[in-house]
Order: structure tokens, then sequence, then C-alpha cells
């Protein structure tokens, strides 16, 4: 019995490599082209949002807000107050506090702290001082306020990064839950503070 292997085999289609090639480029540029023709065209982009405070995307610091004598390197809980601390200011310096703890195991890389224009009554202060002795505690420059955070008026809440810049803005009315959600996320994603 004679058998013969034939090793004869046909040669490889040249369209057939081509097709598969334009298929793996499309697969791996398609989508870095469609993203960059929808930040571009702004099209397919969805409506809604992760966070629950109005973002700063602006590169404002905490300087630019007129608080003074902040050197803080961690993620901070800040509240202002361009008048005296009333009623919805210490609302939201404890609300802060809170906050703080209510990051657990991350409450070490986030402070919270209080600038204010005008002094703080001596018996409030010394509130402060007994009741929240981590609070840090700042002067704010009304004019350079105004500036930045516009007509809202009354004490506000801020998150500002471990570089000074701020983040998100809340006003006095603000859910605690809402503002830790937020800054777990931020806390997340951060490599830094």
């Amino acid at each position: 019995m004679n058998t013969t292997l034939s090793l004869e085999q046909a040669p490889p289609s040249r369209g057939r490599g081509r097709w598969q090639l334009i298929l793996i480029l499309l697969v791996v540029i398609g989508p870095m082209l469609l993203a960059t023709a929808m930040y571009q065209w702004r099209f397919w982009v969805p409506d809604s949002r992760n966070y629950h405070g109005e973002l700063i995307g602006t590169g404002q610091s905490r300087d630019d807000l007129g608080v003074q004598g902040a050197d803080e390197t961690r993620w901070q809980v800040l509240v202002t107050a361009p008048q005296a601390c009333a009623e919805d200011c210490q609302q939201l310096i404890y609300l802060a506090r809170q906050i703080q703890i209510g990051l657990n195991r991350d409450a070490s890389r986030a402070t919270h702290g209080l600038a204010v224009a005008q002094p703080l009554a001596q018996e409030h202060d010394q509130r402060l001082q007994r009741e929240y002795p981590q609070l840090g505690r700042y002067t704010l420059n009304p004019e350079a306020y105004g500036k930045v955070a516009g007509p809202a008026a009354g004490a506000q809440l801020w998150i500002v990064d471990p570089h000074g810049n701020l983040v998100l803005r809340y006003d006095a009315t603000v859910m605690g839950k809402a503002v830790l959600n937020d800054l777990r996320h931020l806390l997340k994603l951060s490599q830094i503070g």
C-alpha cells in the first residue's frame, strides 16, 4: 500500500488577514475615537450626576475663598460664615464633625474647620473649644468670599482637597448623608490625603 501525504497547503488569503487587522484596530482604537467624539461634540453624555453638592470646577482654592491661616494637608469639610456664626452655621459645624466621624477608618484622612468673618461671642467660642476640640478655626475675608461664593448668603459647607482646591459646595439645608457619600466617593478615588 502506497500512501503519500500531501504537504501542500492552500496559500493564506490576504483579504481575510486584512479584515482581521482592521477588526483588531477597530476594537482597540474605536472606543478611544468614540469617547473623543462624545467629549468634543457633547453627544450621549449622561445628564445625571453622582454628587449632591455644587461642583466647583474652576480651580479656585481655599485662599481664593478668603480663608486665612489654613494650611491643612488633608481633605477638609469647611464651614464658612460671611457674617456671625448664627444657628445655620452652628448646625453645619455639628454636621461637619459628624461627617468626619462617619468616615470611620478614613476619618484620619479628613478634618473639619470653621472660617468666620466676625469674631465669635466669647461663650460660643468657649463652647466650640470644649465640644469641638479638633475643629480648625480660621478667619474669613468677606470681600474675597463674596467674589467666589457669589450672592449666596449665610453659612455654607465646602469640601476642600489636600492641595486646598475647592471641590464641592453645599448650602445650609444639606443633608449629612449626601455630603458623607460625596466625601467617601472622593476619598475612594483619591490617591492624595
